[in-house]
């Protein structure tokens, strides 16, 4: 790892890694974390962790869908957050956003049943600018800069 280059991952902070068993944290499946609580900058619970979303092509973590309110899945607000957005606490065994809980209720957000082309560069590009995060592909060979693909058919980012 380049200590100079720009943070494209998850931040981890806590103990946990001192007592937990198995690879953790800085390896784990997947199953593990989705369920997790999201936290604020400003220390309000926002939602759960409900999927990550892979960047397959660049094998590695682009987003993660958290959901907020409703009841039991109904009226449920579904949210993508760029990875490289949330620190993992393995302490408190939970998530942290690097926004508060005001500009979270403002995001962009969508529901099951109708979710964003989450490989789409414009969407893709006003999510992280949302969140004041780097986009994950920048520094990369395969980013869509570098490559010619028409929108909505280039490579997943």
């Amino acid at each position: 790892m380049n200590p100079d280059s720009p943070q494209t991952g998850a931040r981890i902070v806590g103990k946990g890694s001192e007592t937990a068993a198995g690879p953790g944290p800085y390896i784990m499946a997947s199953s593990t974390l989705e369920g997790d609580r999201v936290y604020s900058s400003d220390n309000e619970e926002l939602g759960k962790i409900k999927q990550i979303m892979l960047d397959v092509e660049r094998g590695r973590i682009a987003y993660t869908v958290m959901s907020s309110g409703g009841f039991l899945g109904i009226g449920d607000k579904l949210l993508a957050l760029p990875w490289a957005a949330l620190t993992l606490d393995t302490t408190q065994k939970c998530f942290l956003l690097n926004v508060s809980a005001e500009r979270v209720k403002d995001a962009p957000g969508f529901d099951k049943d109708h979710w964003p082309s989450m490989a789409d560069i414009g969407w893709a590009t006003t999510l992280h600018e949302y969140y004041g995060i780097r986009a994950h592909w920048e520094d990369d060979p395969l980013a869509p800069g570098n490559r010619i693909d028409p929108p909505g058919t280039g490579p997943m980012i």
